[in-house]
Formats: structure tokens, sequence, C-alpha cells
């Protein structure tokens, strides 16, 4: 089979052919249908994921697809079965063996791009504003990156709860799709003075924040009393150093999230929350938007596109180019 694999640290990926794997036992052996693309796939390909195997492995944190085999002890799932899985790696293949206990049946109608390009995105956010930030209806909220895969999810679902969202993106095309996703407040990163755009507003009591770099510190002085800053990502390369003064002076918490982490030490959290996320996708109350869906030959292209920030929403990469009449 094919797949887009790390042959050695640091390298950049390529379409490899390997041996079609067969699952062990707790494990499903996945035909995979559509893989999300994230950037921390960009980071694994570089050696700076947190949380990188060991080469070689196979990019693709996220998947869905058609259960085909079973492994030992495995119950309550079976072939034929659709499902997604939050993989960390093995995703960009054609074939891919996973934990059955991090499979999740998907709705019926939910196509497998969507289904792809779901879990990290939403997860993050659904996690991010609600178990960590404690987002109530009424608050405004500051959404970094807002036309990006994570960020576009969090302008969805803070708006959905009642918030009042102020969304930051490159350019009237990026703005205009999280202004469609419920975003009251648009500002042009490239063109704003975005702590005095903030202040204009009258401040923000959420930052969610996937940049960091100066737009980190750009929100930390639009931030009101007892204000919510969480920590997602630095897609643009640069950690914040944070003044601890002006967390005291403004009684301003900064809240790290790492989603994958609830795996390890309380993955209940994650599980039941992707799955509360599911039954709102079933109910047609949200709906991912993917930008490209490309095959698996193109899987360097988009990578490509997520560095470059031209797409919006969700990259998927298709190995196969329909799934199989259902």
């Amino acid at each position: 089979m094919q797949a887009f694999q790390v042959a050695q640290d640091g390298h950049p990926a390529r379409l490899t052919d390997i041996p079609r794997p067969r699952p062990a036992p707790g494990e499903v052996l996945l035909r995979i249908e559509a893989c999300g693309v994230n950037f921390a796939d960009l980071l694994m390909q570089e050696g700076r994921y947190q949380d990188t195997p060991p080469a070689p492995f196979t990019l693709g944190l996220e998947v869905a697809g058609v259960v085909e085999e079973t492994g030992a002890g495995v119950s309550g799932i079976g072939a034929g079965d659709r499902v997604a899985v939050f993989a960390g790696a093995g995703g960009m293949a054609e074939y891919g063996c996973f934990p059955a206990a991090r499979c999740l049946p998907l709705p019926a109608q939910m196509p497998f791009e969507e289904a792809a390009a779901f879990q990290v995105a939403y997860g993050t956010s659904h996690l991010a504003l609600f178990h960590r930030a404690g987002l109530k209806p009424g608050e405004r909220v500051l959404v970094l990156g807002a036309a990006g895969g994570v960020g576009l999810s969090a302008v969805e679902l803070a708006a959905q709860a009642g918030a009042e969202v102020v969304a930051v993106a490159r350019g009237p095309r990026r703005l205009e799709v999280a202004r469609a996703a419920g975003a009251t407040h648009l500002l042009d990163a490239e063109t704003e003075d975005l702590a005095a755009a903030l202040k204009a507003l009258g401040g923000v009591d959420v930052v969610y924040d996937p940049v960091g770099g100066d737009q980190f510190r750009a929100a930390l002085r639009a931030c009101r009393p007892e204000a919510r800053m969480i920590v997602i990502g630095f897609a643009s390369g640069k950690v914040p150093q944070i003044p601890a003064n002006i967390l005291l002076v403004k009684n301003v918490s900064v809240i790290g999230l790492y989603w994958g982490g609830y795996l390890r030490f309380a993955p209940d959290i994650l599980t039941g929350s992707l799955r509360a996320l599911l039954e709102r996708c079933e109910q047609g109350r949200l709906r991912p938007h993917v930008s490209h869906v490309l095959p698996l030959e193109r899987a360097a292209e988009a990578l490509e596109l997520l560095r470059s920030r031209r797409a919006t929403g969700k990259v998927v990469i298709r190995p196969r180019p329909e799934a199989p009449p259902r």
C-alpha cells in the first residue's frame, strides 16, 4: 500500500510503498477514506512536535474510514463500520491500524471528508472554550487565526454559545469565511493596529490563540479584568514571553490547551467531548469547512497549503478517489 512517510528524522515525507498492516490485539484495521491535515503534521515532519514518533512513521493525525478487520479482544465494532479515529500518526495512507477504543461511529449522513476534518479542530475548540476557559453567553471572545482549522471551529462554537466573536485573519477573503461562521467583528491582521482596534471595542473576555507572537501581545493589552487567554499553538513561529506583572495587575489568566494530551491523563474528557460534538453534527448544527480535498500523491502540496496559509478551514487527503458506495 502507499503511505506518505517520514523515513528519516527531520527529512521531508515522501510517498512510499510499505506492507499493509495487520491489527494487533485491541486494534482495528481501517480502510482510510479521508485524513485531515494539521499544522502538527508540518512540525512532525521537521521533528519539532512534542509527540513526534520515531522514524520511519506516516503523517496524519485524524482519519475517517471503514473497518476492514478487528484484532483480538475487540468488541462493539466490526467490519464495515464507518468510524473516525484520532490516530496521532499514520493517517496519510491507504490503510492503518488504530486502537479500537478511539474509534467513534459516524453519523450515517456525514461525509468522510467532514469526519476527517472534524476531530482536532472542533475537539480543541470545545475543550478550550468550555472545559478550560468556562466561556459564558454574552462574553466577548477574540479568535486569532480565525480562518484556519481550529480558529474557524472556535468562531462557530463560540457564536453558537451566545458569545460575541471578534475574528482576526489575514485579508478580506479569509475574514468573510469567519463572518459566515458567526463572527460579529472582523479585524484584518495585515492592516489593523490590533491592540487599538480591540480597545476601541471595549476589550475582550476570552482570547483563543493558535498564533502567538505579536498577536498574543496585542491581545493581552486589550484584555478586560479577569480575562482568560487560551494558548493553543504558535503558528507564527514565535512563542510569546508572558509579562507576569500584566497578569497580576489585570487579574488575567493564561491557560494552556494541548488537546491530544488528554488521551494520556483524561481520555474520557476528550472522547466525551467528541461524542457530544458528533451529535451536534448529526443534528445539522455543525458543518466542518473544508477548503481543499487532495489525493494522497499531492500530500506535500496539502502541507504547503497550511504552511503558506492559503487554505481556509481544513485541508483533507483522500487516499482513493471516492468512497465505495454504502
